[in-house]
Order: structure tokens, then C-alpha cells, then sequence
């Protein structure tokens, strides 16, 4: 596996070695030492996953107690993942990063504690799994509104349309109104 830091520290892009042959292919998608060694924790609590369809933006979600960190891949379709920080003490608080992440492509994204994440879904639809170093608490979920003009997320749409949202998310806060981290 090779661990790609981003420009915002805390989130690392996981590229696997992917062996391909006339069966097919193989690819390691996990192991403890190696992820370890890369400094992104190998104790997860809990396996989410999700089937969206195209022009679905789940997120901007986080935990502000019991906080998460995640690590998040595709396994059918394509998304636009976004993590933004919202830890006070960084640098690079209220800035975000996105990357494609494809069953195509099988990279993965390490999200640590801290972050607001959500995604957008490119393909017809698109299936998301990701494992979590802490326990869903309802309690303790906040949601950063995808359109906050202060983060200004240049999310991919199709077409310019606004995307599909919950309820929930939308009624995300502001950066300004958000709770942060210390």
C-alpha cells in the first residue's frame, strides 16, 4: 500500500497494490502494521456502509463528542469525498480537501478525528463503505452545511443542479455557527 499524506494533515489517501490477472484481481485493502506504521489508528469500532444514487450528498457529518475517525472507500460507482477540518488548533481549520474515490481506481481515504466528512455521488450510484475508531452517538452529530459559502466546497455537480440532501443535512449550520473541535 502507499500512503499518500494531503495538504491538510490528518487525512491520507490509501492507494493499494492491486495484482490483476485474466481471473480478475486482488488487492489488499487492510493491514494493521502497514496502517500502523502510517500512523492512522488499526482499532475500528464499527462498519457503515451506504448505496446512493447519483447527485446524493450525504454529509457534512461529525461527532462532536465521541469523535470518529474514518476510513472510507468505494466499492461500486464513484464519489467526490470532502473532509473539512474542524479542529481550532490546525492551520488548515475550515479548509477541506476532496478526491475521487472509484471501485475503479480502489483508493481509500484515512479521515482522522476532527473532520466534518461527507460525499457526493458521480456515477448512477454508487456503494460506500467505512470503518469508524468510534460509536455512532446520535447525541453528539452535528452537520456542517454542503454549501457554506465560507468553507466554499467546489463540489462536482452534474450539470450545476443542486444536489439530492436529506433532512437532516439540510438543515446543516454554517462554519460560523459550527461546533469545533479544540
Amino acid at each position: 500500500m502507499k500512503f499518500v499524506p494531503t495538504e491538510i494533515q490528518g487525512v491520507v489517501i490509501i492507494d493499494p497494490v492491486v495484482y490483476c490477472d485474466e481471473r480478475g484481481y486482488f488487492c489488499e485493502t487492510f493491514q494493521a502494521k502497514n496502517f500502523s506504521e502510517a500512523g492512522i489508528p488499526t482499532h475500528f469500532v464499527q462498519d457503515n456502509q451506504s448505496r446512493s444514487h447519483k447527485g446524493v450528498i450525504r454529509g457534512l457529518h461529525y461527532q462532536i463528542r465521541q469523535a470518529q475517525g474514518k476510513l472510507i472507500r468505494v466499492t461500486a460507482g464513484e464519489i467526490y469525498d470532502v473532509a473539512v477540518d474542524l479542529r481550532k488548533s490546525s492551520p488548515t481549520c475550515g479548509k477541506w480537501n476532496g478526491h475521487i474515490l472509484s471501485a475503479e481506481n480502489k483508493r481509500q481515504i484515512w479521515v482522522s478525528p476532527g473532520f466534518a466528512h461527507g460525499f457526493y455521488v458521480l456515477s448512477e450510484w454508487a456503494e460506500v463503505l467505512y470503518k469508524a475508531t468510534d460509536f455512532y452517538a446520535p447525541v453528539w452529530e452535528r452537520t456542517l452545511a454542503w454549501n457554506d459559502p465560507q468553507v466554499n466546497i467546489a463540489w462536482p455537480l452534474a450539470n450545476g443542479q443542486l444536489p439530492i440532501i436529506s433532512q437532516k443535512d439540510s438543515q446543516g449550520c454554517s462554519f460560523k455557527e459550527a461546533e469545533l473541535y479544540e
